[in-house]
């Protein structure tokens, strides 16, 4: 990130991963510009989006079980709210951005990503301030953003979702992906970096 601090503190690298993809997506709801451009806005919200449900499976999830245990349940409904939206953004990476069914996937998407971040931001997002030391969302701040590096940056709905095999698979996924954006001429700023 060049020369400027990029912060760690846990609740600061969600808040801003959420701000970067609403942007995105106030900028693809406005359905503006030539279909290959909405195409690729809608592949830079996926990547934004895939990178960091990654990471929020890896580490921010089961912090939250340990720290919330009469909640878990609320995890488990985000990472099946994470698979479903995985699917959706798999559907949206293979249709043809002039049809109106891309655009009924574009609405879905934009809907489903709000609602993620309203709820991570009204449930989980509190209770990791409340609950944990700075200390502690520092080192998961950091941890979020080291899993975000290598993180995949297309949906694999089939690939596991839980630690410890995501924090084993995903590296893996996130290399071949890059790897796959490389060969497609996929520009790095739209891959998230």
């Amino acid at each position: 990130m060049g020369n400027e601090k990029q912060a760690t503190n846990l609740v600061d690298v969600l808040t801003t991963d959420h701000r970067t993809v609403e942007a995105i997506l106030s900028e693809l709801e406005r359905a503006e510009g030539t279909p290959e451009h909405r195409r690729d806005l809608a592949a830079h919200a996926i990547t934004e989006v895939v990178r960091h449900s990654v990471a929020e499976e890896q580490y921010v999830l089961p912090l939250f079980r340990r720290v919330d245990p009469a909640h878990s349940g609320w995890a488990d409904q985000e990472i099946e709210a994470n698979a479903d939206l995985e699917r959706l953004m798999k559907d949206l990476e293979r249709e043809d951005p002039t049809t109106a069914r891309f655009e009924e996937l574009v609405s879905e998407f934009i809907r489903d990503v709000r609602q993620h971040v309203r709820s991570e931001e009204n449930e989980i997002l509190p209770q990791l301030h409340r609950s944990c030391t700075t200390g502690e969302l520092a080192e998961v701040g950091s941890a979020v953003l080291r899993a975000k590096d290598t993180a995949p940056t297309h949906p694999h709905p089939a690939a596991p979702d839980r630690p410890p095999l995501n924090r084993l698979m995903d590296p893996g996924a996130g290399m071949v992906d890059r790897m796959r954006d490389a060969l497609a001429g996929r520009k790095k700023e739209q891959r998230g970096r």
